[in-house]
């Protein structure tokens, strides 16, 4: 069974509702845990691009990435965990992973389910939560992948709007 059912979790892929691109973390982390989302990346055998500003690169080690100066090109890495749904990761810190996802890839119960899958591979692999919020932060998080009950979890009324 589907961790979360699109008939109760639509108004969370609502692009007019959370944003086109949703925030989604990863808190407390480490150069060691963008490492395990690298090579996470690679096993999965999921098409990806790692690119620093307009130039694609190959993928530095975690530690390489987050040793980068302060004024270098804007780094992202770009995970196609299917062909038509996009993952971007921004390295902004060691301390916190950061992706967007697009909702508009997402719609109907196999867009949650490929969301859902996205999160709990990420989330097992770090043995940390996942969540997502809307677009810029706000409202409180809303769906998220909890380690404890290992699967994708509402962390919020999904009739909050």
């Amino acid at each position: 069974m589907a961790d979360l059912q699109w008939d109760e979790v639509k108004n969370f892929f609502d692009p007019h509702l959370m944003g086109t691109l949703p925030d989604v973390s990863v808190a407390s982390t480490s150069a060691e845990d963008w490492q395990a989302v690298f090579d996470m990346v690679r096993s999965e055998g999921w098409a990806w691009e790692y690119s620093e500003g307009d130039i694609a690169r190959r993928l530095p080690s975690g530690a390489e990435l987050l040793s980068r100066p302060a004024d270098a090109e804007i780094a992202q890495l770009r995970v196609w965990p299917t062909p038509d749904v996009l993952v971007i990761f921004r390295p902004w810190s060691a301390t916190e992973i950061d992706f967007d996802v697009d909702l508009r890839q997402l719609q109907g119960q196999t867009g949650v389910d490929t969301l859902c899958g996205f999160l709990c591979a990420v989330g097992r692999r770090l043995g940390k939560p996942v969540l997502m919020s809307a677009e810029g932060g706000s409202p409180p998080p809303v769906p998220g992948f909890d380690p404890a009950a290992d699967r994708v979890v509402l962390l919020a009324d999904p009739e909050f709007t």
